[in-house]
This record gives structure tokens, sequence and C-alpha cells, in this order.
């Protein structure tokens, strides 16, 4: 298997503290609609950190039940502690997840040997393709070009990288370094043209969870090289896509947008906190100036 093209990294909708599973079936089927090839339930995205273990099979297992073999399920089993995530990825493979995305391990700060050993322990346990998660925003390190291009040469399940690092030279620094069947996937929607441009072959979205249409639009214009396409696509949706990032962590704006135009609560898990009234207003603006309100 290959990651390519448009994978929404979901959110978890919430009702009165649970798990809201209308609104969370309805979201994927806007996802399936809207025309991407995968979704990512229980991701950065997805609130993973606030949920239990329970609660995160749990969602997992609703995504494949509600995908029902329509796009592909790369389930977050990711963990700073390499037993759980090995426990986590185990539980997504036998729901009958098809991939399985990797944070790279939290707060620990391993060295890139112990990045290594980690994936790689995690690759043995399981038969699922594995995409590699380097955000060293939230992780405070990152998987080096020459672990990821190490981990790809030794583990046949290791096949893609999704790259949130903010950064284009990382794309063309593993471009470098991995084989050329090695899937590289953007993680931060603004770059997703010059990612692709200088090699990645897809994007894994938040912004799709708004708009999965013009998401799959923009990576499927970037992908077939119509790059003016992509580039009128980027200027009208920038402002948006920049929004959702920037208006406070996420997935704070998105979640709150996706519930403004109606679709679920905002309902977040402390230690998030809802959009200030400020920022509200500035969303507010920024989906109605792309009819979205």
């Amino acid at each position: 298997m290959r990651f390519s093209g448009t994978y929404t990294a979901l959110i978890t909708p919430f009702r009165d503290g649970a798990v809201d599973i209308p609104a969370y079936r309805a979201l994927i089927e806007r996802q399936i609609i809207g025309g991407v090839d995968g979704i990512v339930p229980v991701g950065t995205t997805g609130e993973s950190p606030t949920l239990d273990t329970d609660e995160h099979i749990e969602v997992i297992r609703l995504a494949v039940e509600f995908a029902a073999g329509r796009c592909e399920v790369v389930a977050g089993t990711g963990a700073n502690a390499t037993a759980e995530a090995i426990e986590l990825t185990q539980a997504a493979e036998k729901l009958g997840a098809t991939g399985t995305l990797q944070v790279s391990p939290y707060y620990n700060k391993p060295s890139q040997e112990g990045l290594y050993l980690h994936y790689k322990a995690i690759a043995e346990s399981t038969s699922l393709p594995i995409m590699l998660y380097s955000v060293p925003g939230r992780t405070s390190i990152e998987i080096a070009p020459e672990t990821t291009a190490r981990l790809a040469a030794d583990c046949p399940n290791i096949v893609a990288i999704k790259e949130a690092g903010g950064s284009v030279d990382r794309i063309n620094q593993l471009v470098q370094a991995v084989p050329g069947d090695f899937a590289i996937l953007c993680g931060d929607d603004p770059l997703t043209l010059p990612f692709v441009a200088c090699g990645a072959c897809g994007l894994v979205s938040v912004a799709s969870n708004l708009i999965p249409d013009v998401m799959a639009r923009l990576v499927r214009a970037c992908r077939n090289g119509s790059f003016d396409e992509a580039l009128e696509i980027q200027k009208q949706y920038y402002p948006l896509m920049r929004g959702l990032m920037t208006l406070d962590v996420n997935p704070v704006p998105i979640k709150t947008a996706v519930a403004l135009l109606g679709h679920c609560s905002p309902e977040l898990r402390l230690p998030l906190a809802p959009l200030g009234a400020d920022q509200a207003a500035k969303l507010k603006a920024l989906l109605e100036a792309h009819s979205l309100l």
C-alpha cells in the first residue's frame, strides 16, 4: 500500500462528555462524499490525548464501521510509551483499520536511536502499513531524514511520513534520503502546494473536516501538475486555512467552525478551552467570507 491523496484528520465530536456517535457518522459521510482518499481518526485533531484507551479504540472501531470500505482508515495509534503504541496499533489492526499514523513520542524526548528502536518495535508488532508523524512543534523532536531512511530500509511496513514541521526544505531533505516509493505527506494545509511541488504525494488535512471537496480538489490539482488551478484554490482558501491554524491551537478552531455550521457541538475536553469572543468573531467572519455561513 502507498499512501497518497487527501486524508482528513478527523475531529472527535463530543456531547455531554461522551463521543457524539451520530455527529461522527455524519462527519465521516461528508468526507466520503467530498472525495477524500482516507480518514485519520484519533490523531491530534481528534483530541487523542484526552481519550482514555477504551474510547480511543472505540473511535477507531466506529471510523472503520462508518467508512465501510469506501475509503482508507489510518488510525492514530501513536503514544509516548512504546508498549502503549503497540497495544493501540494491534487493536486497530484487529478492528480493520487499513493503516496507522504514529506520532513521534512526546515529552520524553528520545534520541534518534530511541526513535528508531521505538518505531522498529511497533513495525514488528503489526502488519499494518505505518505512516510516521513528525510534528516537532508539539513533541519537541523531529524524526530526522536519516532516521526516516533507516526505518524505511529496515521495516518494510514503514512506508510513509506525515511531515508537519512547517519547512519546505524538510521535503527536499526527505526526498533525497528515502526510497522513491516512500510516501511523503504534507501535514499543514497552507503548505500543500509547495510540499507537493517538491515531492510530497498527499495531505493529511485539518481543513477538510470543513471543506473536504475543496481540499481534495487542491491535492488532485497539485498531483496532476495543474499548478495554475491549484494556485487559484490556494489563493481563495488560504485565509481560511491559515485562520484554522492560528486563531487558537488545533483542534479548537476547526471544531468550532464545524459546530458553527451546525454539524456538531463545539464541546472540547480540558485542558482545551473554547475560542475567546474575539477569535470566534474572526472565525465567523472567515466562514462568511468563504460563503460557508
